[in-house]
């Protein structure tokens, strides 16, 4: 178990480095005032009229970096900061989140394999630990592989979410950063800001779909090597 905990804390160490400057570019790139005056929300809305979106809402949200896109409702949901500032960070996440429902309305095939998922990686979340543990403890005292394997599979699942999450992200990035220039809505100087916040969002998700795999790649190695009846 030495070497799970050893991945756990590599994990957590890029993930914080990673989230630490994804924040910091947020803020640098906040004081970058659009010359436009547009708001989060007013660049949202924009997008999805320019997009021929008109059964969508912007709404607020609490929080930082809370923003996303759910299409059971067909919200855009911007966190509170986001919603109301007019500057690079704030064009950017809005645009990508609007990116999502460009994807939803043209039946992008990667967010619908997502959506798919979705409830599969829920149930699978709440449970694949637990079995995981069960089964290694199981294995140890019989040999017995299966309830491990089960344990296994789930976290395959969850990990096979993460990487299909990585085509979504990066195709709604460009979706966004493509309307952002082709519309004008930002300047030249301003899309620097826009690409540099989106390209370290991007980065959060490669790191959680590695983590995934190095950590699915683990609990293999110990299905794979343990002792058989």
């Amino acid at each position: 178990m030495g070497g799970y905990y050893l991945i756990i804390i590599l994990s957590m160490a890029v993930s914080w480095y990673v989230s630490w400057k994804l924040k910091s570019k947020f803020e640098y790139y906040s004081k970058v005032h659009l010359r436009n005056g547009l708001s989060g929300k007013e660049v949202a809305e924009k997008m999805l009229r320019d997009n021929g979106i008109n059964d969508v809402q912007v709404i607020s949200v609490p929080g930082q970096l809370t923003d996303h896109y759910n299409p059971a409702n067909k919200t855009v949901n911007l966190s509170e900061a986001v919603y109301m500032q007019r500057n690079a960070a704030s064009a950017a996440v809005a645009a990508h989140e609007c990116g999502h429902a460009v994807q939803h309305k043209v039946g992008y095939s990667m967010l619908q394999l997502r959506s798919k998922l979705v409830p599969v990686v829920e149930y699978s979340s709440n449970l694949m630990q637990f079995i995981i543990m069960g089964g290694i403890l199981v294995m140890a005292m019989s040999g017995n592989k299966l309830v491990l394997a089960i344990g296994v599979i789930m976290f395959a699942v969850t990990t096979l979410f993460a990487f299909v999450t990585l085509p979504v992200e990066y195709d709604a990035s460009n979706r966004a950063m493509k309307w952002l220039k082709d519309t004008g809505t930002v300047t030249s100087e301003e899309f620097v800001g826009v690409q540099d916040s989106l390209k370290w969002a991007a980065r959060t998700y490669v790191v959680a779909a590695l983590g995934s795999l190095v950590q699915l790649l683990y609990w293999l190695s110990i299905l794979m090597g343990g002792r058989r009846n």
